[in-house]
């Protein structure tokens, strides 16, 4: 194999394909990148065997064949190249020759033959959505995915497309975030439910760009991202979803408006002293045109007040994990937001206006 290729596209590519690559893995060529060159262009794939991330650049082939290269080695290398272009050539053994500018490298490789081959994939349905509102819909829930591995099922993003809108859900038993989005466009038999991994949505969610349109093509038990010049294949979760219409109150008492920063900078202050303690909880008082934080631990305590716009003469506490009343605040990326509340001990709501909704149950203390 010899081939020329712009050191910037390289190294974007290299980039996309080797973050699933980890510190160990199972077999040695999986720390490997796949590289095929053919007809002016090169492809590049890692696997970690549930995940198979595969892009495309544009290069001058003058032999064509395959390889694979240390994949973190190769990246490294490529970030610190100054030159414009790099030259690869991998002779028979598969040692590969990396030349760019004045540098010159000798890089041992596997043969491609140990490298896993893609499973047959043949997709049932598929619907297509905005690279941007994606990524947006992603980074607004997969956050309060569950880490448990005793509910296999809430390790996962769902997605359900029904009548042309999307709803994505994540929830750890505890909290619930959801996005609704009306699609565009919607190709007929594209309604369904899958569960995406949450490291296939964190995948995709790093590749994702501003422009463009990312296509899911879902299988029986396998899903495709096509986004541009890249396509990401992950195994799907198996399993049935839990009902989590049935833990998002039918109405509320009390509808209160809230600015978003205002209330993460408070919140966040407050919760210094919670650091580190063995049980921690901030409570939160409606009152007076006011929403009022209040902290204490161990090692001290302390309170904080951001305004609001609240005339009811009965005031309302409740109390909360700090970090899970904060996450959807740093994520949601609107000016204001609604908390719909009945009481202290029943859940709440956090409503953005544009589909997003955040459902969290208050703590009870003593």
């Amino acid at each position: 194999m010899k081939v020329n290729v712009k050191k910037e596209a390289l190294f974007k590519a290299l980039q996309k394909v080797s973050n699933i690559i980890g510190s160990r893995t199972t077999l040695p060529v999986l720390a490997n990148v796949l590289i095929e060159a053919v007809q002016n262009k090169l492809t590049l794939t890692t696997t970690d065997l549930e995940l198979r991330i595969t892009t495309f650049v544009e290069a001058q082939v003058e032999t064509a064949g395959t390889t694979t290269l240390p994949a973190k080695r190769l990246l490294g290398l490529v970030s610190k190249f100054k030159g414009e272009n790099v030259l690869l050539e991998t002779n028979e053994k598969h040692h590969t020759q990396i030349t760019c500018g004045t540098a010159n490298f000798m890089i041992l490789g596997l043969t491609p033959e140990d490298f896993p081959v893609p499973v047959d994939f043949t997709f049932q349905r598929s619907f297509k959505v905005k690279q941007a509102d994606f990524s947006r819909i992603l980074d607004r829930i997969s956050y309060a995915v569950s880490l448990d591995d005793s509910r296999k099922v809430l390790q996962g993003v769902f997605l359900s497309v029904k009548e042309g809108n999307l709803t994505a859900v994540a929830t750890d038993g505890k909290r619930l975030a959801l996005v609704e989005k009306l699609l565009d466009e919607v190709s007929e038999g594209s309604d369904g439910d899958v569960i995406i991994t949450l490291k296939v949505a964190n995948e995709v969610k790093r590749i994702l760009e501003k422009e463009g349109d990312v296509v899911l093509e879902i299988g029986e038990k396998q899903i495709l991202f096509k986004l541009n010049d890249t396509l990401v294949y992950s195994k799907l979760i198996d399993g049935n979803y839990p009902n989590y219409r049935q833990v998002i109150p039918a109405s509320f008492v009390k509808k209160i408006s809230v600015p978003c920063n205002d209330f993460i900078d408070a919140l966040e202050i407050v919760s210094i002293p919670l650091f580190d303690a063995s049980s921690s909880f901030v409570k939160i008082t409606f009152a007076e045109n006011r929403l009022l934080f209040e902290a204490n631990s161990n090692i001290g305590e302390g309170k904080e007040y951001i305004n609001i716009e609240y005339n009811d003469p009965e005031s309302i506490s409740l109390s909360f994990n700090p970090q899970f009343l904060s996450d959807p605040f740093k994520h949601i990326g609107v000016d204001n937001v609604m908390i719909k509340i009945n009481d202290a001990f029943s859940p709440i709501a956090v409503e953005s206006g544009d589909g997003f909704l955040y459902v969290i149950m208050p703590m009870r203390n003593k």
